[in-house]
């Protein structure tokens, strides 16, 4: 099965670091390394639309269209994080 980080929705094997890391300096195999270091999130959102807009506009600065925005941001919402 394939795992996806809940906060951002990107695949975990996607992830260079392959996890966060918690306060103890651990993998966190819950979130990727791009949202979450040393047991705290890297970014202040506070709610599942504010993490959408910022991947769709990572998405698109790789060049990735409005349809494929979307459908790869679809998920969020419905998140660990965002629950």
């Amino acid at each position: 099965m394939e795992k996806f980080c809940q906060s951002c929705g990107m695949p975990m094997d996607q992830d260079p670091e392959k996890g966060g890391t918690n306060k103890d300096g651990t993998k966190n195999d819950m979130y990727c390394s791009y949202c979450y270091e040393n047991g705290e999130f890297k970014d202040d959102f506070t709610e599942a639309s504010q993490m959408v807009e910022f991947v769709k506009g990572k998405l698109a600065e790789k060049g990735m269209g409005k349809i494929k925005q979307s459908l790869y941001t679809s998920q969020i919402k419905k998140l660990k994080r965002w629950k």
